[in-house]
């Protein structure tokens, strides 16, 4: 099959970039899970036949398919078949409550389902209605012509906000290549690359790793989510895999610090990850470089509404020296703007605000809903542009490096002081012993309270971790109960799981106040 000529001279589409690297390097790997290995040349084949797949089965340009297939070859080929053809991918999460599934299904409304090689079934009666198509069933033996809607929506991903009702973020084929193109550039990754991909396919983080690997011609390796929970399967695929990029949530990151085994890493393949999904802890990163010291690590920042990532910035213990994270600054062609609480912009230095985000990579709104698009965008008339707001505090250090701090809905008020639990969390980790901390709010006989979940490395008092607590914190700010966890749960995008902290604690939510 000839490859498409790309007709743009910069950031090419995400799908014309990934064809580009197979006209390069055509029998280069490019997609390896536990069943088999596509060169890109077999890659775009194959997406080409799925292509053909869906057109004859009446999927056209800006259609929903939505994706119900685990993280493997397979997803990866047929999201970059529903590119093919112009139709909008919906990756669902095979492990949602059927509830969910059904939920989001009536919403977006696919024309087609597409479920796992293998599978004979859909998960439920009311989602088998004759959309439903195994992916083995869907290859046809001729290739379809490319129809890429390149001005068009690429994906759409169902995030659930504070009432916990899913919405659609759509996102563009300009937005998806800017944000690919940007990590690729600022992660400097190339055909040499071998990433293994960790978070799960309907997590749009795990994008930052899965495409601008395949855009710079480099190897995706793949493996079961379920398996990498355990870490013992992440360090040896390292190994046997020759790995030398990975990039997770700070919760996984925990997750692999407390196996114990992560100072393997230090002879190992693996020199670079990337971080995103959640604040990292510096005393998480500090641990990391005391066992694996020339390892480099990636700090990425962005909600789902603005693309994946729009900061991409290398951590060290040098910007880390005021106990600090930093998110960096944006992506070219992505702006920054700090609101105060009078809705006024912020222009100097050192002054929190909520985080306002413009530029290239915003989301063409949410799916069928524009009233609740409306309320989280904002005309900014003296930039002439639009605005998505975050709901982030965050501001800017003397060199201009953008400091995250907290949700605006996590920072809540105490006897008249602001609290960040972030901030918090990251107080009473230092305290000897602790290895790793959260803290979350919670219903205290009608009152707000503060929780501080623990894994300790020793037996540790209540009345010790007070004692220690008030070395370090504020009278007015120590947490009401502290509660001593093995490990930190992980929920369905490799983040901390605060609904299961809380509900094993025997704790009901507080709904939290904006401060």
């Amino acid at each position: 099959m000839s490859l498409p000529e790309s007709s743009e001279r910069t950031n090419p589409s995400v799908l014309q970039a990934i064809i580009n690297s197979a006209r390069l390097n055509p029998r280069h790997p490019a997609a390896k899970d536990l069943d088999r290995e596509l060169t890109y040349t077999e890659l775009i084949e194959e997406v080409g036949r799925l292509g053909a797949g869906l057109q004859a089965r009446g999927v056209n340009e800006g259609d929903r398919v939505a994706l119900l297939i685990p993280n493997s070859v397979d997803f990866v080929t047929m999201a970059l078949a529903c590119l093919w053809v112009g139709a909008v991918f919906v990756p669902l999460a095979v492990t949602d409550p059927l509830s969910r599934l059904e939920t989001v299904v009536a919403d977006c409304a696919p024309v087609l389902i597409i479920k796992s090689a293998g599978a004979d079934t859909a998960p439920s009666r009311s989602l088998e209605d004759g959309r439903t198509v195994a992916i083995d069933l869907l290859r046809e033996d001729d290739p379809v012509a490319m129809k890429e809607a390149s001005h068009g929506v690429a994906y759409m991903i169902y995030t659930s906000g504070t009432t916990g009702a899913p919405k659609g973020v759509q996102i563009s084929n300009r937005a998806f290549s800017a944000a690919v193109h940007s990590t690729l550039s600022a992660l400097e990754l190339g055909p040499a690359t071998r990433t293994l991909c960790v978070s799960p396919f309907h997590f749009d983080g795990a994008y930052s790793n899965l495409f601008p690997t395949l855009v710079s011609g480099g190897t995706v390796v793949i493996r079961p989510r379920e398996s990498l929970l355990y870490p013992r399967t992440f360090f040896s695929t390292v190994a046997q895999e020759q790995i030398n990029y990975s990039g997770f949530t700070p919760s996984y990151l925990r997750l692999l610090l407390a196996s114990r085994k992560i100072s393997d890493l230090k002879d190992s393949t693996l020199k670079m990850i990337a971080l995103g999904g959640e604040a990292p802890s510096v005393a998480d990163l500090r641990t990391l470089w005391s066992l694996v010291p020339m390892i480099r690590v990636f700090n990425r920042y962005g909600p789902t509404e603005t693309t994946i990532a729009v900061t991409n910035v290398e951590l060290t213990l040098d910007t880390m020296k005021d106990d600090t994270v930093t998110i960096g600054h944006p992506h070219p062609g992505v702006s920054f703007v700090l609101v105060d609480d009078e809705g006024r912009k912020i222009e100097g230095a050192s002054q929190v605000g909520e985080l306002y985000i413009g530029g290239v990579q915003l989301m063409d709104g949410y799916w069928a809903d524009p009233l609740l698009t409306s309320r989280v965008m904002r005309w900014d008339d003296g930039a002439n542009q639009v605005l998505y707001r975050t709901g982030d505090l965050v501001y800017r250090d003397e060199l201009d490096n953008y400091i995250f701090v907290d949700r605006a809905d996590r920072v809540v008020k105490r006897s008249g002081v602001r609290i960040s639990l972030v901030e918090l969390g990251a107080l009473i980790n230092r305290i000897d012993g602790v290895e790793s901390a959260a803290c979350l709010t919670f219903d205290h006989d009608g009152e707000l309270g503060i929780a501080a979940f623990v894994v300790t490395d020793r037996e540790i008092s209540d009345l010790d971790l007070r004692r220690a607590a008030r070395q370090l914190i504020p009278e007015n700010m120590i947490p009401d109960r502290f509660e001593r966890v093995t490990a930190m749960p992980l929920n369905r995008s490799n983040q901390l799981s605060e609904n299961q902290l809380l509900s094993t604690a025997g704790m009901k939510p507080y709904r939290t106040v904006l401060a």
